[in-house]
């Protein structure tokens, strides 16, 4: 499985690199307002400048020429750019228009998995179930997300499933086991998949445990 950070902060992004385990970056207009970003397309630059993975971006246009110009124009900006277009009939059909002129394509906003199966057909690079918002509205996030997987594996679709909208470890531990490609999470989400008290306990013995070595090695020394 891959970890996307679902964020446009690229201190958060910079850390979670980083680590190591990285594998690319989700974004979306909320998340660059929320980052203060003054130039869109130079922020989404940076940001790819940041990872070696791939960098979704999305479209602000919901008419199909209009995401079409959008998706161009984003697609000239890094060529580790993906392009999120909205899971509309007018993103459909610019999914697949993309598609054909080799862009590649992120199709978000995705709460069913008859909508993943269409996305699919029009060749969409990534899907995006929203699993949390599904929970949000008493429905089951991750059982579509199972669904879709299921779905793609059936029939040899090439969309990878990204699992979005996840608001938890537990979320991501169910994607991973259900098979999902990609797991896009916020940075706290991620440094929550590090901890456990456990290990906190195990530490602070292991290091309670070393003191007393020295301490006593060195009572040795100069007895």
């Amino acid at each position: 499985m891959k970890f996307f950070l679902d964020t446009a902060d690229l201190d958060e992004i910079r850390e979670a690199a980083s680590l190591g385990i990285l594998d690319g970056v989700t974004t979306n207009p909320t998340l660059i307002r929320k980052a203060g970003a003054r130039d869109f397309h130079e922020h989404i630059y940076q940001i790819c400048e940041l990872v070696e993975g791939d960098v979704s971006a999305e479209v602000t246009a919901t008419d199909y020429e209009g995401m079409l110009r959008e998706a161009r124009e984003l697609a000239r900006i890094h060529e580790r750019v993906v392009v999120k277009i909205p899971l509309i009939a007018e993103g459909i059909r610019a999914i697949k228009t993309l598609t054909e002129e080799g862009i590649r394509t992120n199709c978000t906003l995705c709460f069913s998995p008859t909508q993943a199966l269409v996305a699919a057909k029009a060749g969409a690079t990534y899907i995006s179930p929203f699993a949390g918002r599904l929970d949000d509205v008493s429905s089951d996030g991750m059982r579509v997300i199972e669904q879709v997987v299921k779905i793609y594996r059936n029939y040899g679709f090439k969309t990878r499933v990204l699992a979005a909208s996840l608001r938890h470890p537990m979320h991501v531990l169910e994607a991973a086991l259900m098979g999902a490609d990609v797991a896009t999470m916020p940075f706290g989400v991620m440094m929550q998949l590090l901890k456990h008290p456990l290990t906190d306990v195990g530490l602070e013995r292991f290091l309670k445990d070393w003191e007393a070595y020295l301490q006593a090695k060195q009572g040795v020394q100069t007895a």
